[in-house]
């Protein structure tokens, strides 16, 4: 499978790196209610990778989800062109593969409708380097809404 984007070739070899640095920044995850640790790894228009983990908080709406982490590192660094990001979570007693998908909640979604362009983003959710997925956000979020929309 494979997918351009301007200079930059999604192919089965950046998928799987950009998975193993998602599995890299689940470590970092800090998860002591749920016991869920997820992590994320944004690959941005220049190649960069940023990953993020999801922060709980003892007032659980403070938490932030691992998605959101590293949309927030980029753009505070002042990227703005995103490509891809892989997602991989599960139990904190699973390392390199997990029982599931863990796609991004609504929120997430939500947040990167306002930052990605929906028509080259693409976001993989992955149980292993191996077995993976990939949706646009228009498939995961339809009908969204967004600053056009206002």
């Amino acid at each position: 499978m494979y997918a351009f984007f301007n200079k930059i070739m999604l192919n089965e070899e950046t998928i799987k790196n950009l998975i193993n640095e998602a599995i890299i920044g689940r470590k970092n995850s800090y998860s002591p209610y749920s016991h869920y640790k997820v992590g994320a790894a944004l690959l941005l228009e220049n190649n960069e990778i940023i990953t993020g983990c999801n922060i709980e908080n003892a007032q659980y709406s403070l938490g932030v989800c691992a998605e959101r982490v590293a949309l927030q590192k980029a753009i505070s660094k002042g990227e703005k062109s995103f490509l891809a990001i892989a997602i991989v979570g599960g139990r904190e007693d699973e390392e390199n593969e997990f029982s599931d998908y863990a796609f991004p909640c609504g929120a997430c979604r939500q947040v990167m409708r306002e930052f990605v362009n929906k028509n080259i983003f693409k976001i993989i959710v992955a149980k292993s380097i191996n077995e993976y997925k990939i949706f646009t956000l228009e498939e995961l979020l339809p009908f969204s809404f967004g600053k056009e929309n206002l």
